[in-house]
């Protein structure tokens, strides 16, 4: 096709996914209720994270690193609470709506693809499933584990016991996001050494020999994206990202082995 008629298709497709997430988001606000139920359960102290701890027994334990003490949270401006039920309802329909945005992007690049990139693994729809899943698997260890911990140990720390803690909506849900998405673009990192394996960028044997200097490196960034400063946390965030990196290994070295035969 000509320039202009690529356009045209991009056009329609950015018609679609706009139209996709504005359903979704409309949606999402008018749940207002068992949507920030959901948001709000972690700032609870009957959060089921708190009630599984309770149950295998170690719950004394995560109440000897964080209080068991809960705030009310506040809202200091006007439009505050609404204009919060605004954004939190634009995120959520863009997630509802992102497995048919990533589909349609995907649809689009598909006929752009050379034979030899069709025949191969990098084309396959599995690409679209595997993002979208990582993706929410990242936010829902954020929701279930990092932020709750996050959260508990933050609504406690005085640097003074003169200063009071008053935490706002904006502010606890600008954190939840900020965690969130840094979780799930985190767990796209198997599909990115897929992807980097399947082109020839990547090598298992590398990932291998950097091993012990991307421990340091997971350990840095979960420093930087925890909030917190206790090593409980840091913990808590650092497993999962390194699970992810010896998983890419595993992903890598299937993929060499795969090119090599061929």
């Amino acid at each position: 096709m000509s320039f202009g008629a690529h356009l045209d298709v991009l056009r329609g497709v950015l018609v679609r996914c706009v139209l996709a997430w504005a359903i979704t988001t409309v949606g999402a606000f008018l749940l207002r209720t068992p949507l920030f139920t959901i948001l709000l359960a972690p700032s609870r102290p009957d959060f089921i994270t708190w009630r599984l701890l309770e149950k295998i027994g170690v719950s004394s334990f995560a109440d000897s690193l964080y209080s068991n003490s809960s705030i009310s949270l506040i809202s200091t401006e006007l439009t505050g609470q609404f204009m919060t039920h605004v954004h939190i309802s634009l995120w959520t329909g863009f997630l509802l709506a992102l497995p048919f945005i990533i589909w349609q992007l995907y649809q689009f690049v598909q006929p752009a693809l050379t034979e030899v990139s069709r025949s191969s693994s990098f084309h396959r729809p599995l690409i679209c499933v595997s993002a979208v899943v990582l993706f929410f698997v990242g936010v829902l260890l954020n929701y279930g584990i990092i932020f709750p911990f996050a959260y508990r140990f933050l609504i406690t720390y005085q640097v003074s016991e003169s200063v009071a803690n008053m935490i706002t909506l904006t502010s606890y849900i600008g954190t939840f996001l900020t965690l969130s998405l840094l979780m799930g673009v985190l767990f796209e990192l198997p599909l990115l050494a897929w992807i980097l394996a399947s082109v020839g960028l990547l090598r298992a044997s590398i990932l291998r020999r950097y091993r012990k200097h991307a421990v340091v490196l997971i350990v840095i960034l979960a420093a930087i994206i925890t909030p917190t400063g206790d090593a409980f946390t840091l913990l808590l965030v650092s497993i999962p990202i390194y699970f992810l990196y010896e998983l890419s290994i595993g992903i890598v070295a299937r993929v060499n082995n795969k090119c090599d035969l061929h």
